[in-house]
Protein backbone atom coordinates (compact mmCIF):
# COMPACT_ATOMS: atom_id res chain seq x y z
CA UNK A 1 0.00 0.00 0.00
CA UNK A 2 1.39 3.38 -1.03
CA UNK A 3 1.19 5.94 1.80
CA UNK A 4 0.84 9.68 1.34
CA UNK A 5 3.14 11.61 3.66
CA UNK A 6 5.70 8.82 3.96
CA UNK A 7 8.57 7.30 2.02
CA UNK A 8 7.63 4.58 -0.48
CA UNK A 9 9.70 2.47 -2.87
CA UNK A 10 8.03 2.72 -6.30
CA UNK A 11 8.80 1.38 -9.76
CA UNK A 12 9.46 3.70 -12.72
CA UNK A 13 6.81 3.15 -15.40
CA UNK A 14 7.73 5.71 -18.07
CA UNK A 15 9.89 8.74 -18.74
CA UNK A 16 8.88 12.09 -20.26
CA UNK A 17 10.66 15.41 -20.76
CA UNK A 18 9.35 16.80 -17.46
CA UNK A 19 9.91 13.75 -15.28
CA UNK A 20 9.17 10.10 -14.66
CA UNK A 21 5.88 8.46 -13.78
CA UNK A 22 6.00 5.97 -10.93
CA UNK A 23 3.65 3.09 -10.14
CA UNK A 24 1.53 4.39 -7.27
CA UNK A 25 -0.58 1.18 -7.20
CA UNK A 26 -4.08 2.11 -6.00
CA UNK A 27 -3.21 5.83 -6.18
CA UNK A 28 -2.42 5.65 -9.89
CA UNK A 29 0.65 7.02 -11.64
CA UNK A 30 2.65 9.56 -9.60
CA UNK A 31 4.98 12.11 -11.16
CA UNK A 32 8.61 12.37 -10.07
CA UNK A 33 9.64 15.80 -11.49
CA UNK A 34 12.86 15.85 -13.47
CA UNK A 35 14.72 17.92 -10.85
CA UNK A 36 14.33 15.06 -8.33
CA UNK A 37 15.36 12.16 -10.58
CA UNK A 38 18.55 10.42 -9.37
CA UNK A 39 21.25 10.18 -12.00
CA UNK A 40 21.08 6.96 -13.97
CA UNK A 41 17.55 5.94 -12.91
CA UNK A 42 15.94 3.79 -15.61
CA UNK A 43 12.46 2.53 -16.51
CA UNK A 44 11.72 -0.68 -14.57
CA UNK A 45 13.96 0.27 -11.66
CA UNK A 46 12.67 1.26 -8.22
CA UNK A 47 13.32 4.48 -6.32
CA UNK A 48 12.56 5.58 -2.75
CA UNK A 49 10.43 8.73 -2.76
CA UNK A 50 8.31 10.83 -0.44
CA UNK A 51 4.68 11.30 -1.58
CA UNK A 52 2.67 14.49 -1.02
CA UNK A 53 0.23 16.80 -2.82
CA UNK A 54 1.37 19.92 -4.63
CA UNK A 55 -0.37 23.32 -4.63
CA UNK A 56 -2.73 22.08 -7.37
CA UNK A 57 -3.73 19.03 -5.33
CA UNK A 58 -1.80 16.58 -7.51
CA UNK A 59 0.18 13.71 -6.04
CA UNK A 60 3.91 14.37 -6.40
CA UNK A 61 6.96 12.24 -5.60
CA UNK A 62 10.23 13.71 -4.42
CA UNK A 63 13.62 12.41 -3.36
CA UNK A 64 13.99 15.38 -1.00
CA UNK A 65 13.78 14.55 2.70
CA UNK A 66 11.19 16.45 4.77
CA UNK A 67 11.96 17.35 8.38
CA UNK A 68 9.07 15.10 9.45
CA UNK A 69 6.76 12.49 7.96
CA UNK A 70 3.09 11.86 8.74
CA UNK A 71 2.85 10.53 12.29
CA UNK A 72 5.89 12.42 13.59
CA UNK A 73 6.48 15.51 15.73
CA UNK A 74 8.81 18.29 14.62
CA UNK A 75 10.00 21.76 15.63
CA UNK A 76 9.45 23.93 12.55
CA UNK A 77 9.60 27.61 11.66
CA UNK A 78 6.75 29.62 10.13
CA UNK A 79 7.46 31.06 6.68
CA UNK A 80 4.17 32.93 6.23
CA UNK A 81 0.61 33.29 7.50
CA UNK A 82 -2.73 34.17 5.91
CA UNK A 83 -6.47 33.81 6.57
CA UNK A 84 -6.22 30.02 6.20
CA UNK A 85 -3.44 29.43 8.73
CA UNK A 86 0.34 29.28 9.07
CA UNK A 87 2.72 27.80 6.52
CA UNK A 88 5.81 26.10 7.93
CA UNK A 89 9.16 25.21 6.40
CA UNK A 90 9.42 21.41 6.51
CA UNK A 91 12.19 20.96 3.98
CA UNK A 92 10.07 20.62 0.82
CA UNK A 93 9.18 23.08 -1.92
CA UNK A 94 5.56 23.30 -0.72
CA UNK A 95 5.20 24.60 2.87
CA UNK A 96 3.28 22.66 5.52
CA UNK A 97 -0.08 24.16 6.54
CA UNK A 98 -1.17 24.52 10.16
CA UNK A 99 -4.87 25.49 9.96
CA UNK A 100 -6.11 28.11 12.45
CA UNK A 101 -8.20 25.46 14.21
CA UNK A 102 -5.00 23.50 14.93
CA UNK A 103 -3.08 26.40 16.49
CA UNK A 104 -2.89 26.84 20.27
CA UNK A 105 -2.15 30.52 19.86
CA UNK A 106 -1.90 32.56 16.68
CA UNK A 107 1.33 31.58 14.99
CA UNK A 108 3.75 34.32 13.93
CA UNK A 109 6.13 34.50 10.98
CA UNK A 110 9.79 33.62 11.66
CA UNK A 111 8.94 31.89 14.93
CA UNK A 112 9.23 28.16 15.54
CA UNK A 113 6.68 25.78 17.05
CA UNK A 114 6.37 22.09 17.86
CA UNK A 115 3.77 20.43 15.65
CA UNK A 116 2.43 16.99 14.80
CA UNK A 117 2.25 16.07 11.11
CA UNK A 118 -0.83 14.14 10.01
CA UNK A 119 -2.94 13.28 6.96
CA UNK A 120 -6.31 15.01 6.81
CA UNK A 121 -8.69 12.17 5.95
CA UNK A 122 -11.17 14.31 4.01
CA UNK A 123 -8.77 16.17 1.72
CA UNK A 124 -5.91 13.62 1.83
CA UNK A 125 -3.61 16.59 2.32
CA UNK A 126 -0.69 16.63 4.74
CA UNK A 127 -1.22 19.22 7.49
CA UNK A 128 0.10 19.86 10.99
CA UNK A 129 -1.26 20.66 14.44
CA UNK A 130 0.25 22.53 17.37
CA UNK A 131 -2.21 20.83 19.75
CA UNK A 132 0.39 18.26 20.72
CA UNK A 133 -1.37 16.55 23.61
CA UNK A 134 -4.24 15.11 21.56
CA UNK A 135 -1.76 13.10 19.48
CA UNK A 136 0.07 11.52 22.44
CA UNK A 137 -0.90 8.00 23.53
CA UNK A 138 -3.08 7.80 26.64
CA UNK A 139 -2.17 4.21 27.51
CA UNK A 140 0.16 3.26 30.35
CA UNK A 141 3.70 3.03 28.89
CA UNK A 142 5.55 -0.22 29.53
CA UNK A 143 9.01 1.09 30.33
CA UNK A 144 11.58 -0.22 32.77
CA UNK A 145 13.35 2.11 35.17
CA UNK A 146 16.54 3.50 33.59
CA UNK A 147 15.44 2.43 30.09
CA UNK A 148 17.01 4.57 27.38
CA UNK A 149 14.53 6.60 25.31
CA UNK A 150 14.55 9.38 22.74
CA UNK A 151 12.82 12.60 23.80
CA UNK A 152 11.86 15.80 22.02
CA UNK A 153 11.52 18.93 24.15
CA UNK A 154 8.29 20.73 23.25
CA UNK A 155 7.30 23.08 26.08
CA UNK A 156 8.88 24.96 29.01
CA UNK A 157 6.83 25.06 32.23
CA UNK A 158 7.34 26.35 35.78
CA UNK A 159 8.61 22.91 36.84
CA UNK A 160 10.76 21.99 33.87
CA UNK A 161 10.40 20.90 30.27
CA UNK A 162 7.63 18.79 28.80
CA UNK A 163 8.96 16.20 26.37
CA UNK A 164 7.60 13.74 23.84
CA UNK A 165 8.97 10.28 24.62
CA UNK A 166 9.70 7.97 21.66
CA UNK A 167 7.28 9.96 19.48
CA UNK A 168 4.38 8.58 21.58
CA UNK A 169 4.16 9.55 25.24
CA UNK A 170 4.22 12.61 27.47
CA UNK A 171 7.15 13.12 29.82
CA UNK A 172 8.74 15.74 32.09
CA UNK A 173 12.33 16.72 32.87
CA UNK A 174 12.52 18.79 36.07
CA UNK A 175 14.73 21.88 36.30
CA UNK A 176 16.56 20.65 39.40
CA UNK A 177 17.78 17.61 37.46
CA UNK A 178 19.06 19.47 34.41
CA UNK A 179 22.80 20.19 34.21
CA UNK A 180 23.17 21.19 30.57
CA UNK A 181 21.59 23.55 28.07
CA UNK A 182 18.09 22.40 27.10
CA UNK A 183 15.86 24.21 24.63
CA UNK A 184 12.45 23.66 23.10
CA UNK A 185 12.95 21.69 19.89
CA UNK A 186 15.95 19.69 21.16
CA UNK A 187 15.98 15.93 20.52
CA UNK A 188 17.89 14.15 23.26
CA UNK A 189 18.79 10.72 24.57
CA UNK A 190 17.27 10.31 28.04
CA UNK A 191 16.32 7.73 30.67
CA UNK A 192 13.07 6.70 32.35
CA UNK A 193 12.90 7.51 36.05
CA UNK A 194 9.28 6.70 36.81
CA UNK A 195 6.05 5.93 34.96
CA UNK A 196 3.18 7.65 36.76
CA UNK A 197 -0.42 6.46 37.03
CA UNK A 198 -1.57 9.37 34.82
CA UNK A 199 0.45 7.88 31.90
CA UNK A 200 3.09 10.59 32.16
CA UNK A 201 6.77 9.77 32.56
CA UNK A 202 9.43 11.38 34.72
CA UNK A 203 12.59 11.60 32.63
CA UNK A 204 16.27 12.03 33.46
CA UNK A 205 18.97 13.22 31.08
CA UNK A 206 21.51 11.06 32.91
CA UNK A 207 21.35 7.32 33.59
CA UNK A 208 20.10 6.66 37.10
CA UNK A 209 23.08 6.35 39.41
CA UNK A 210 24.96 8.94 37.35
CA UNK A 211 25.48 11.03 40.45
CA UNK A 212 27.62 8.25 41.97
CA UNK A 213 29.99 8.24 38.99
CA UNK A 214 32.54 10.73 37.74
CA UNK A 215 32.99 11.05 33.98
CA UNK A 216 36.45 11.68 32.44
CA UNK A 217 35.85 15.41 31.90
CA UNK A 218 34.80 15.87 35.53
CA UNK A 219 37.94 14.01 36.62
CA UNK A 220 40.05 16.34 34.47
CA UNK A 221 38.39 19.39 36.04
CA UNK A 222 39.08 18.10 39.57
CA UNK A 223 42.68 17.31 38.69
CA UNK A 224 43.15 20.79 37.24
CA UNK A 225 41.68 22.32 40.41
CA UNK A 226 44.04 20.28 42.60
CA UNK A 227 47.02 21.40 40.48
CA UNK A 228 46.03 25.08 40.74
CA UNK A 229 45.44 25.46 44.48
CA UNK A 230 41.75 24.65 44.20
CA UNK A 231 40.78 27.42 41.77
CA UNK A 232 40.21 27.81 38.02
CA UNK A 233 39.19 31.10 36.39
CA UNK A 234 36.38 29.38 34.47
CA UNK A 235 32.63 29.20 34.95
CA UNK A 236 29.46 28.50 32.99
CA UNK A 237 29.68 32.07 31.69
CA UNK A 238 33.23 31.78 30.31
CA UNK A 239 33.79 32.09 26.54
CA UNK A 240 33.69 28.81 24.65
CA UNK A 241 37.18 29.28 23.21
CA UNK A 242 38.67 29.73 26.69
CA UNK A 243 37.00 26.52 27.89
CA UNK A 244 38.25 24.66 24.83
CA UNK A 245 41.78 25.94 25.49
CA UNK A 246 41.73 24.46 29.00
CA UNK A 247 39.91 21.17 28.45
CA UNK A 248 39.51 20.64 24.65
CA UNK A 249 35.76 20.30 25.08
CA UNK A 250 32.62 22.22 24.17
CA UNK A 251 31.08 24.77 26.50
CA UNK A 252 27.98 22.58 26.72
CA UNK A 253 30.01 19.58 27.92
CA UNK A 254 31.90 21.75 30.43
CA UNK A 255 28.69 23.19 31.88
CA UNK A 256 27.25 19.69 32.22
CA UNK A 257 30.38 18.46 34.00
CA UNK A 258 30.62 21.33 36.50
CA UNK A 259 26.86 21.10 37.08
CA UNK A 260 27.27 17.45 38.07
CA UNK A 261 30.26 18.26 40.31
CA UNK A 262 28.32 21.08 41.95
CA UNK A 263 25.42 18.74 42.65
CA UNK A 264 27.85 16.31 44.31
CA UNK A 265 29.12 19.30 46.36
CA UNK A 266 32.63 18.74 45.05
CA UNK A 267 33.02 22.29 43.72
CA UNK A 268 31.69 25.78 44.29
CA UNK A 269 30.73 27.99 41.35
CA UNK A 270 31.32 31.73 41.72
CA UNK A 271 31.41 34.68 39.34
CA UNK A 272 35.19 34.64 38.98
CA UNK A 273 35.51 30.88 38.55
CA UNK A 274 35.16 27.49 40.19
CA UNK A 275 36.64 26.41 43.53
CA UNK A 276 37.37 23.00 44.98
CA UNK A 277 34.89 22.43 47.79
CA UNK A 278 36.38 22.02 51.24
CA UNK A 279 36.47 18.38 52.31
Amino acid sequence: MVQIGKFNTLEVLKELDFGMYLDGKELGEILLPVRYIPEGLQIGESVEVFIYKDSEDRLIATTEIPFAQVGEFAFLSVNSTNRIGAFMDWGLMKDLLVPFREQKTKMMEDRSYTVYVYLDQESQRIVASAKIEKFLDNVLPEYEVNQEVSVMVYQRTDLGFKVIVDNKFSGMIYFNEIFCDVRVGDTLTAYVKYVRDDQKIDISLQPLGYEQRIDPLSESILEALDENDGFLPLSDKSPADKIEEYFACSKKAFKKAIGALYKKRMIEIKENGIFRAQK
